[in-house]
């Protein structure tokens, strides 16, 4: 699949998850899945805008269910049409047609040295990339930004845009003319311990429920639900996190994020809300309490055994015995900022050209 063997000169990597905006919730909720072709014109827009932008080298996640084939073919029928695009390089990788695919791409982009990653998909598909290049920094390697576009069910983390615009801000960005200070956001997680020991983050929502199996891994009843953790609550989006957003909204750069415990008795409960816990499906959640959720200070989970959800996906399972804690984290990884990118480029005339005929 690759071109060339794997270097360092590429400044963007693109991972586009191939079976995103596809799990049961849109089945039972008459939501549209998007289609291989549709993802392969947003990478087609995303290539030709970092083009524009002096990107001459990507770096993307190969697949089997398609994109990476059909795209080869539209690239080389867009090139005889003299369009033009960045080099594209497939990333050497054995590829598993699972989120592993996603943790190897990851890996191999920030190991050769790209400043942001594109990232298409949904909350799933972001916590994926943010968990591994949080890790990689750690282990002394470079911050990578992640640009997000929204191709999954439940799009609380990446914000609807155009990708056309979201390209523009990383083509600033990756090429040098915006810096890090200007172009850059940071963004908070949620750590999940077991017995003091980080299994997992979250980087919207990390959510405590009473079932003791995996099941279908995404998450849409409510009734078992114990309590939501948040890292922001936005009240324009949808999923669990939707939850905190229509009962007391915390910004994604604001301090602390909000911690809500949900009702086992709907008659006792505080209060009741109406919440889109999924496309096209409204659910009523009773709240017994809420409060907000510091930096720093674990939060202990009082239910005895269950299963953890992270940004509306079952994960793993706890029993009795185990202690659970949930603890957020700010400035934990960054993520281009398009509208501040796009009003400094325009205020510092980073778009003029000089007209050739003054």
């Amino acid at each position: 699949m690759t071109e060339t063997p794997l270097s360092s000169t590429a400044s963007v990597g693109i991972i586009a998850n191939p079976v995103s905006a596809r799990d049961i919730r849109r089945i039972i909720a008459n939501a549209s899945n998007l289609q291989t072709s549709e993802r392969v014109n947003i990478v087609l827009r995303v290539l030709t805008t970092l083009a524009a932008g002096g990107i001459e080298h990507v770096l993307m996640m190969p697949d089997k269910a398609g994109i990476s084939a059909m795209l080869l073919r539209n690239l080389q029928r867009e090139r005889n049409l003299h369009h033009r695009f960045p080099k594209v390089e497939f990333v050497d990788m054995a590829v598993t047609s699972s989120v592993d695919d996603t943790f190897a791409a990851t890996r191999a982009m920030q190991q050769a040295g790209v400043k942001v990653i594109v990232v298409l998909g949904g909350d799933g598909t972001h916590r994926a990339v943010a968990r591994e290049l949080i890790a990689g920094t750690r282990q002394g390697l470079p911050a990578v930004a992640i640009a997000g576009l929204s191709t999954g069910t439940n799009n609380a983390f990446p914000e609807m845009r155009e990708p056309t615009i979201a390209a523009l801000a990383v083509g600033l960005y990756a090429s040098g003319r915006l810096g890090a200070e200007q172009a850059l956001l940071p963004n908070k997680v949620l750590e999940v311990g077991v017995d003091g020991v980080v299994r997992d983050i979250a980087i919207v929502d990390a959510v405590i429920g009473s079932d003791r199996f995996i099941g279908a891994r995404a998450l849409w009843k409510t009734d078992s639900l114990s309590a939501v953790y948040l890292t922001f609550a936005d009240p324009q989006v949808i999923g669990l996190s939707a939850i905190g957003g229509l009962l007391q909204p915390v910004g994604r750069n604001e301090r602390g994020g909000l911690v809500i415990r949900l009702s086992p008795d709907a008659a006792s409960a505080r209060l009741h809300l109406s919440v889109p816990i999924a496309p096209g499906m409204i659910s009523d959640i009773a709240i017994a309490d809420w409060s907000i959720m510091p930096a720093g200070v674990p939060f202990a989970v009082t239910l005895g055994a269950g299963v953890v959800a992270l940004d509306g996906e079952r994960e793993f399972t706890f029993d009795v015995g185990q202690q659970v804690s949930v603890t957020l984290r700010e400035d934990a990884f960054p993520t281009v900022d398009v509208a501040r990118c796009l009003q400094t480029a325009a205020r510092e005339g980073l778009f003029r050209h000089s007209s050739p005929n003054p």
